[in-house]
C-alpha cells in the first residue's frame, strides 16, 4: 500500500491527537500472559475515540483504525499476524514515532536478515511458518555473508537482554510489527541465479546477447517446435511415438537425447535417463556416492524435511556407508547448519559435489567407453508419415449425418406416422 506525503502528515496528526494526555485514547498498564505492557489500547476504545472525533458511525471508525494499523501507525499485542482493527478488548499501541511510514527508511534485506536471524536465536529455531520461508530465501540469496549477519544478530540479542522485561517485550513487538509491514518480499532465488547469476549482478548486454544466440544456435534442433522431430511432431500427427522414445527411463536413448547430454554437465544431470548413464560411470569409477549425494540433497529441497538427519548421517559422518569427501571449510559450514537445519543447510556441500563432478568426471566420462557404448547404441527413428489425418469439423460431421439419414429414410418404407409427427414438431418449434 502506498500513501502520500500529505496522506502520512494527515494520519500522523490524527495519531498525535489520540495519544493526548487528556483528549487522546485512554490507555492503561495491561498484564500479558506474564509480562506487564505499559500504554496498552483496547480496539473499542480507539473505534469509540474515532466515532467521537470524526462524528461517524462504528463501521467507518473500524475501517479507519484499521487502515492505521495497516500502515504501522497502531500495532497489535496479541494476534501480530491480521493488520486489522478488532472493536472489542483485543489490545494495542501506539507505534514509537521511529517505525512511522514517515521516516522513509530504506527496506533492506541484510536489516531483515538481521532481524530474523535475530529471532531465530531467541526462538531456538521456531519461526513463524512465513519467517521460516523468508529465512531460508535470505540465506540462499545473502550466504556469502551470513556469518556478519550472525554476529550482528547475536549482538543485537544481548544488548536486548541488558533491558528491563517489559521495556524488553514492548520493544519486540514494536520491531515485529514495523517488519510485518514493511518486510521485503521474498525473491525467487533460482530465477535471479539464473538471470544474473549469484555474485554478478550486473552483465553487459553484449555479453547477454552473445550467450542468447548461442544458446538458440545449440538448441534450435533439439526444440519440436522449431525444428522437425523424428519419427515425426506428436502435435501435428497424433502420433505418440515421440514421445515414447523419450521416456524418462528409456532403454535406448535417441541420437538427438544423447548429443543434448555433451552439451552441458547440468543437461547430463535434468536427464533420468542420462544420469543413470553417469551413475554407471561413476560406479566404476569408485565414486558412485558423489551422485547420489546431489540426488539426495534435490530429493530434500522438494521432499521430506524428516529425512534431513538420515541423509547427513549417511554421507556426512566419520565412516558413514557412502562417505563423501569435502574440504574443511565446507564441512564446517554444513555442520553448524545442520544445528538449525532447514531445507538449503546442505547447500555448501552439494556445490562443491556438483563442481567436483562437473571439473573432474563429466570429462572422463564423455571419453570413456560407457558414453561411447550408449553414443553407439542410440537410435534414429525413421521419418513416418501422417498417420492420421486433422480431425474434421463437428458442423461437417452433422452436415455428413444428415446426409446419410436422408439416403436411408429415402429408400426405405415411409411411415406416414412418423413423417406426420416429424412436421407437427417442426412447426411448433
Amino acid at each position: 500500500v502506498v500513501i502520500s506525503s500529505i496522506q502520512n502528515i494527515k494520519l500522523e496528526n490524527v495519531v498525535l491527537e489520540m495519544q493526548d494526555p487528556k483528549s487522546g485514547v485512554k490507555s492503561q498498564t495491561q498484564r500479558l500472559v506474564i509480562t506487564t505492557i505499559p500504554h496498552a489500547i483496547t480496539g473499542e476504545d480507539i473505534v469509540a475515540w474515532i466515532v467521537n472525533r470524526f462524528k461517524i458511525d462504528a463501521t467507518e471508525a473500524r475501517a479507519m483504525g484499521t487502515m492505521m494499523v495497516a500502515f504501522g501507525y497502531i500495532y497489535p499485542l496479541q494476534d501480530h499476524k491480521r493488520l486489522i482493527l478488532k472493536p472489542d478488548t483485543s489490545l494495542y499501541r501506539f507505534q514509537t514515532p521511529y517505525f512511522w511510514p514517515a521516516q522513509q527508511w530504506p527496506v533492506e534485506d541484510t536489516d531483515y536478515a538481521i532481524y530474523l536471524a535475530k529471532r531465530n536465536i531467541r526462538k531456538k529455531g521456531m519461526l513463524e511458518l512465513y519467517e521460516q520461508e523468508q529465512y531460508n530465501s535470505l540465506y540462499k540469496w545473502m550466504n556469502h555473508k551470513w556469518d556478519f549477519i550472525v554476529m550482528q544478530a547475536k549482538e543485537q540479542y544481548r544488548a536486548g537482554k541488558e533491558r528491563k522485561k517489559p521495556d524488553r517485550v514492548v520493544f519486540d513487538c514494536q520491531e515485529r510489527a514495523y517488519w510485518v509491514v514493511h518486510r521485503p518480499p521474498v525473491r525467487n532465488i533460482w530465477t535471479e541465479y539464473r538471470l544474473y547469476g549469484q555474485f554478478k549482478p550486473r552483465v553487459k548486454s553484449s555479453v547477454s546477447i552473445g550467450a542468447l544466440v548461442k544458446y538458440t544456435i545449440t538448441y534450435k534442433e533439439h526444440d519440436p517446435f522449431l525444428h522437425a522431430c523424428l519419427p515425426s511432431n506428436p502435435w501435428l500427427t497424433d502420433d505418440v511415438t515421440y514421445w515414447t522414445l523419450n521416456m524418462p527411463n528409456v532403454e535406448t536413448p535417441t541420437k538427438m537425447r544423447v548429443e543434448c547430454w555433451t552439451f552441458s554437465f547440468g543437461e547430463l544431470l535434468m536427464d533420468p535417463r542420462g544420469r543413470a548413464d553417469f551413475r554407471l560411470f561413476l560406479k566404476k569409477e569408485f565414486s558412485g556416492e558423489n551422485l547420489a549425494f546431489w540426488e539426495a540433497c534435490e530429493d530434500l529441497k522438494w521432499g521430506a524435511a524428516e529425512t534431513m538427519k538420515e541423509k547427513a548421517q549417511t554421507f556426512l559422518a566419520r565412516g558413514a556407508p557412502r562417505w563423501i569427501n569435502i574440504d574443511g571449510k565446507t564441512m564446517d559450514i554444513t555442520v553448524k547448519g545442520l544445528a538449525h537445519p532447514h531445507r538449503y543447510v546442505l547447500d555448501a556441500a552439494q556445490t562443491h559435489i556438483y563442481m567436483l563432478m562437473k571439473k573432474d568426471s563429466y570429462g572422463r566420462y564423455l571419453k570413456s567407453p560407457v558414453f561411447k557404448e550408449t553414443q553407439r547404441k542410440a537410435i534414429v527413428p525413421e521419418p513416418h508419415r501422417f498417420t492420421r489425418r486433422p480431425s474434421l469439423s463437428p458442423i461437417i460431421l452433422r452436415q455428413q449425418e444428415e446426409e446419410q439419414k436422408a439416403k436411408l429414410a429415402a429408400s426405405g418404407p415411409v411411415d406416414i406416422t412418423q413423417v406426420m409427427s416429424e412436421l407437427e414438431r417442426k412447426q411448433k418449434t
